[in-house]
């Protein structure tokens, strides 16, 4: 990681310094829309400040790692790879704009340059994904010892669990409050309409997105595992016990995944309202996990697997 990141600081201050001789004293760096460039710096700025933001950027993720990602996984390559095509990219593009221009004002950037640097930058973050997933996939996999009970062929159990983070829920509330006055506001014209609608639909959608996903209930039973989102139980997430290849409890922090709530990472999908213990499921036939952030995650897995022991494996 270390080789890579020095590669990319060295390739976006060499740019333009290996067409120094073809370049003006000063080099278009900025355009605001339109193909005439609207800001410049010296050739020395706009080589070594591009490649000072990457290393700050790319020490600051790499000790946020240390500090709290204890996983085999990792979502540094996948915030790094995208980022690093993006500085390249747009190094390239000033450079080409500026080359063989006897002043900056004479450079030109299309607009085709901004969107393949953006494509090639999503494409890296895919592939950053996909390599970092499959390269992990081992390290991650079901292991022995997996927690289960003894479970009578005639014995009937059922786990459930709840957990609410009162943070989101708080939230979700001053949005629904602040939605509903700017609605009011409408109504009564207090407000132009085009100052308060932004206002009433951003707020209303927070407090949509954090009514639903501020609470989850998980539920273990002879028909497999339900995940309920929110006050209502919907949306729900279902898989019998067939759909598991396993199950197993696992510490994992906010920091690990990227935040609360619904997240996606390195790590699969995690339902993440509160810091410690998750019931982690692996899906029959993926390579990435489900987790949800539930009390007593131990028990739950040990019931999955035992359900799953019970029922005879798909194709037997």
């Amino acid at each position: 990681m270390v080789g890579g990141t020095a590669a990319v600081a060295a390739l976006v201050a060499g740019l333009p310094w290996f067409q120094r001789d073809r370049l003006p004293d000063r080099l278009a760096t900025h355009w605001s829309g339109g193909p005439a460039p609207d800001g410049s710096m010296p050739l020395w700025s706009a080589s070594l400040i591009p490649a000072a933001v990457w290393l700050v950027l790319a020490l600051a993720l790499s000790v946020r790692r240390r500090r709290s990602w204890p996983g085999p996984r990792s979502w540094l390559p996948i915030a790094l790879a995208p980022t690093a095509v993006v500085l390249v990219g747009a190094q390239v593009s000033v450079v080409r704009a500026n080359l063989d221009r006897a002043d900056w004002h004479q450079a030109r950037q299309p607009a085709w340059s901004i969107a393949v640097t953006l494509a090639l930058a999503a494409a890296a973050g895919v592939l950053a994904w996909r390599l970092t997933v499959r390269a992990t996939t081992a390290a991650t996999a079901p292991r022995a010892g997996v927690p289960e009970l003894d479970l009578a062929r005639d014995e009937r159990l059922a786990w459930f669990s709840r957990t609410a983070n009162p943070w989101l829920q708080s939230l979700s509330a001053v949005a629904a409050l602040v939605a509903v006055g700017a609605g009011l506001g409408l109504v009564l014209g207090l407000a132009p309409g085009a100052a308060l609608w932004p206002v009433c639909a951003a707020c209303a959608a927070v407090a949509l997105a954090g009514g639903v996903f501020s609470s989850v209930r998980a539920k273990v039973s002879e028909a497999g595992l339900e995940v309920s989102f929110g006050p209502l139980g919907w949306p729900v997430r279902r898989w019998t016990p067939d759909a598991l290849e396993s199950a197993r409890a696992e510490r994992r922090l906010p920091s690990q995944v990227g935040g609360w709530g619904y997240r996606f990472s390195g790590l699969g999908t995690t339902v993440m309202l509160r810091a410690g213990d998750c019931l982690v499921v692996r899906p029959r036939g993926r390579r990435s996990d489900f987790a949800v952030s539930v009390d007593d995650a131990e028990r739950g897995a040990a019931l999955l697997n035992a359900l799953r022991a019970r029922r005879p494996e798909p194709g037997r």
